[in-house]
């Protein structure tokens, strides 16, 4: 039974890039086919070798069909520098964006964990009128800065295009420094990460919610 468990596993590692190719619907994969693709993209975009056929997967919600997987060791700055090498990057500050970002609800610095985002090109659109502090206030996960880097990295790998043309992801689940929230639009060429105040809200400033 195991030798036969890892054949599997090696099929869904080895037909991964044709399930992207071939655009199969993310609801029509199975989780093994999702996982394997995954493992896939940390070894074609960051050289790393992953196991994530133990990992917890959350229970999947109604409309949340794009599996997220975060490998261990992802930092803000590790993430933002991978975005540098594929295409044009900006950010507000001349610093590391390991110290800037001080606080994120969840992290894999340590370990690898899993999320299930909208497949939205532009963030969601419940959230037009409510800020991070709102969010917060209603207990409502919605994605950090890491896990936009990672979302959009896999969107772009995908693609060839960028998640936010015509609005900006808040990540409310992340805080910088100054207690701010970060936020990134991918308008153009370029994706851009700049501050926004945490008790402000707009149509076009709008965060990504994630089951975990």
């Amino acid at each position: 039974m195991s030798n036969l468990f890892h054949q599997i596993k090696d099929l869904f590692r080895r037909n991964a890039k044709a399930s992207l190719d071939t655009r199969i619907p993310l609801e029509e994969r199975s989780i093994e086919e999702l996982i394997a693709e995954w493992e896939g993209f940390y070894q074609d975009t960051f050289g790393i070798k992953t196991d994530f056929s133990n990992l917890q997967i959350p229970e999947k919600e109604s409309g949340f069909n794009r599996l997220i997987i975060m490998a261990g060791g992802m930092t803000p700055q590790r993430l933002y520098d991978k975005c540098g090498e594929l295409f044009p990057c900006w950010k507000f500050a001349g610093v590391t964006l390991d110290n800037l970002v001080t606080y994120s609800e969840r992290t894999s610095k340590n370990d690898a964990y899993a999320i299930w985002v909208r497949d939205y090109v532009e963030a969601d659109e419940e959230f037009r009128s409510l800020s991070a502090d709102k969010i917060k206030a209603k207990n409502i996960n919605t994605e950090t800065l890491e896990e936009y880097f990672i979302h959009g990295l896999r969107y772009f790998r995908e693609s060839r295009k960028h998640l936010d043309i015509r609005s900006v992801t808040v990540c409310a689940g992340s805080r910088l420094s100054d207690g701010t929230v970060p936020c990134v639009s991918g308008s153009g060429r370029e994706v851009r990460i700049h501050p926004f105040p945490p008790g402000r809200s707009d149509g076009i400033h709008r965060s990504r919610r994630v089951v975990s």
